[in-house]
């Protein structure tokens, strides 16, 4: 194995029982490669991992390391000790620099001088400080800031934050990620997308988050067909190979199907000659007829949808106020919807994004102000939680509990079983029943209940967390159709940027501010926005510093080793001005580029992402500018 190589896999097999999940695997990953691997829900992403991991064991072939490689994995089940603080489980790596930060944040805990004296002292020796700051703003990107609070008593989404932390403060060499945005708000994932761009670590994810992909992975690994494919680039690198592939598989079956038109005359005009000297040809017949009979998945027909009419009056909210104790939600928010609005919601986690689709859609009632819902208005309310269906129940019969039809255009219909399809349930699953389904076919199925009962105003709320990056695309393109309303939830930015053409933000004091433009283009004006009020109070700060210094009030005491800067800080300190100078500049030749009036999509967004990232480095070397500043 090569000195480069950190993983290789050489003709990897996994069977359930007589079910076949991948057959003769063969790839590898290089030191700092970031890869990421796409399938289709239920094809093997999950089981491929528990292989590399040794959790599951394979029917044949071998998975090996490099000697001594730092493994750490973000899988769905968040694997932390519930009887701990986070900050426990957080710093449970036992290496110098971890016990003399844990030595450091107990004394600093107390009034013992002379403890927090021998910390500081520990600390120097084993080098924390960098690795301590960079924890600390990890812990801060990702909202975990009461550090002392027990596991036990979080959320699902604050744990699975807390996972996630754990692995990026552990600094493996190899780091395995396993939906890592699930649970994050858009604020977040945006920071963690730069961070990992930056990162050196080995990478391999399983995400459905497209701009990750088009933005941190530089391979792609599609497992299809039971065989993996390694494309060499991002997601939109993917996109155009597969679709060369996809022509290539076409052309392959229109010429299969042509020859086996030939030879079926052939086997039906000489039922009796069926000697040793025509066998070959009868097995290269039945080869043929395998190739020929192949469904490829993108052979898909665009749908004519036909929701329930729509009348005059659609959604009105009539100074709407909202609370939860002293927490506002909405303070007198007014707003009417008018017909096919496509509107994008966002707002930290806790801002109230889900009571505000409650109160629209009647599930709950305001403390002040009305909400009128028109008469003819059919919600199709998509919840981030799948319903508690009947266990011994049928795929399709979850479907005909709703409908056996959807209404199409020009009096057609489309048929559940069909829906099912379209969705990448084949017809022998039709009559699976639901407690086979995994967590992302039960998210489809709930889906397509949804959109059984034909709505003509649909509320998604997170639709896209355990559905596949391909069954995402299904979707986008039948939402591009829908000719109704649509209100949507989404971390997944590229989804809501295809599909909204407005967006409301909640700024989690009861405001909503209504933005015309996608997500990205958002985001791209409040970055502008944040830049001019970042560079005022730097400059606010520095020149109260500077005059602080002068009257002497920042020295700090002799003895203080709390606060003395490390030989390291002082190098830190020194070079940041120049750094931030540097990323400012940057910036700006960013914001540049998105000023060219012929910039496409694809371009615009892939300059918004690279803008976010940078942004979001000017902010944390200003603030440790500013903390370093102060104890200089």
């Amino acid at each position: 194995m090569a000195s480069s190589n950190v993983l290789s896999v050489e003709g990897l097999t996994k069977r359930f029982g007589e079910r076949l999940i991948f057959e003769d695997l063969h790839f590898g990953l290089d030191r700092g490669q970031k890869a990421a691997l796409v399938a289709r829900n239920g094809t093997g992403k999950s089981t491929l991992i528990k292989v590399l991991l040794g959790i599951e064991s394979p029917d044949e072939g071998k998975v090996t390391f490099a000697g001594n490689v730092r493994i750490a994995h973000l899988s769905q089940d968040h694997g932390l000790d519930l009887d701990r603080t986070i900050l426990d489980n957080l710093f449970q790596a036992d290496n110098d620099a971890m016990r003399a930060i844990r030595q450091y944040e107990e004394a600093t805990q107390g009034n013992d001088a002379e403890a927090q004296q021998l910390a500081y002292e520990a600390m120097d020796r084993a080098e924390a400080w960098s690795y301590e700051a960079q924890a600390k703003e990890i812990l801060g990107k990702l909202g975990l800031h009461q550090t002392e609070r027990f596991v036990d008593g979080l959320s699902g989404g604050e744990k699975r934050r807390v996972a996630l932390a754990k692995c990026l403060i552990e600094q493996p060499d190899l780091l395995l990620l396993d939906e890592p945005t699930n649970h994050l708000d858009l604020g977040m994932i945006e920071w963690l997308e730069g961070y990992l761009a930056r990162a050196k670590t080995t990478l391999l994810m399983v995400t459905h988050d497209r701009f990750f992909l088009e933005v941190v992975c530089d391979t792609i690994l599609e497992l299809e067909n039971f065989s993996l494919h390694k494309y060499p680039g991002n997601w939109s690198y993917f996109l155009e190979k597969k679709g060369e592939r996809s022509s290539n598989e076409h052309a392959q079956r229109d010429r299969a199907r042509s020859i086996m038109r030939r030879e079926l005359e052939w086997v039906r005009a000489t039922p009796q000659a069926r000697t040793t000297k025509s066998k070959s040809r009868l097995d290269a017949f039945k080869d043929l007829k395998s190739k020929a009979s192949v469904r490829l998945e993108e052979d898909e027909v665009r749908l004519e949808l036909d929701p329930a009419r729509m009348g005059g009056k659609i959604l009105e909210m009539h100074k709407v106020q909202r609370a939860y104790g002293e927490k506002a939600i909405l303070t007198g928010w007014t707003y009417h919807f008018k017909p096919g609005e496509r509107v994008g919601l966002v707002g930290d986690n806790g801002a109230g994004k889900s009571t505000l689709i409650r109160l629209m859609t009647g599930e709950d009632k305001p403390d002040g102000g009305k909400v009128v819902i028109g008469d003819t208005i059919v919600f199709g309310h998509f919840s981030q939680e799948p319903p508690e269906f009947d266990e011994g129940m049928k795929v399709i019969e979850a479907l005909y509990e709703i409908a056996e039809y959807m209404p199409l255009k020009r009096g057609q219909k489309l048929a559940a079983g069909q829906l099912l399809e379209r969705f990448l349930f084949p017809r022998h699953r039709h009559h699976d029943f639901i407690h086979k389904l995994s967590g992302g076919e039960r998210k489809r199925l709930h889906l397509l209940r949804v959109l059984m009962g034909n709505p003509n105003f649909l509320v998604f709320d997170e639709p896209t967390n355990d559905l596949d990056v391909f069954t995402l695309g299904i979707l986008e393109e039948f939402l591009l159709d829908f000719p109704g309303c649509l209100l949507l939830v989404s971390h997944d930015r590229y989804f809501m940027d295809k599909l909204v053409d407005h967006v409301f933000i909640l700024d989690g004091q009861g405001g909503v501010r209504d933005f015309p433009g996608n997500y990205t283009q958002y985001r791209t004006a409040a970055d502008a926005e944040e830049k001019a009020i970042s560079a005022r109070n730097a400059a606010e700060q520095k020149a109260k510093t500077e005059a602080a210094r002068q009257s002497g009030k920042t020295a700090a005491p002799k003895g203080d080793y709390s606060q003395r800067l490390s030989y390291k800080e002082k190098r830190e300190y020194e070079g940041l001005e120049d750094v931030i100078a540097g990323l400012e500049k940057d910036k700006a030749d960013i914001e540049s580029e998105m000023a060219a009036a012929d910039l496409g999509h694809e371009a615009l967004s892939t300059l918004a992402t690279r803008l976010g990232a940078v942004t979001a480095d000017i902010e944390a070397k200003t603030e440790r500018w500013i903390e370093l500043d102060e104890r200089a």
